[in-house]
């Protein structure tokens, strides 16, 4: 049974930091790719930074970019999101998630869609104040 768990988040002023960490178990962490998601109420969960098993290659939406860096430790089954110089407008719930199959470990439509098949986190709040 796949297990995912989530830590970190909080609450921060704009212009700090904060990381999230998103540990799995019962699966083959070092053969997934993975990812994190944020939402915000009354939205669609959007992606927010996905990376290759091999760390290869890496998505990172533009709305972040340059501000969050994804990571991952294979050797501890766990996912990293370093979140610095935070804006109000990145308050959200924020889940990490694995998809249901492989995908060659590579970043597919998993990156791009939320798919109730994938495994995803019980989510972390965000809150950014101005």
């Amino acid at each position: 049974q796949v297990q995912v768990g989530q830590s970190g988040g909080g609450v921060v002023q704009a212009g700090g930091s904060l990381n999230l960490s998103c540990t799995m178990s019962g699966l083959p962490f070092d053969k997934y790719a993975v990812g994190w998601f944020r939402q915000v109420p009354g939205s669609e969960r959007d992606r927010v930074a996905c990376i290759s098993w091999d760390v290869a290659n890496t998505y990172v939406s533009d709305s972040v970019k340059g501000r969050f860096a994804v990571s991952r430790d294979n050797a501890k089954n766990t996912l990293y999101l370093e979140m610095t110089s935070l804006k109000p407008e990145d308050t959200a719930t924020y889940y990490c998630v694995v998809p249901s199959s492989t995908y060659a470990g590579q970043l597919g439509s998993w990156c791009r869609e939320v798919n109730d098949d994938n495994h995803w986190g019980q989510g972390t709040q965000v809150t950014v104040s101005s």
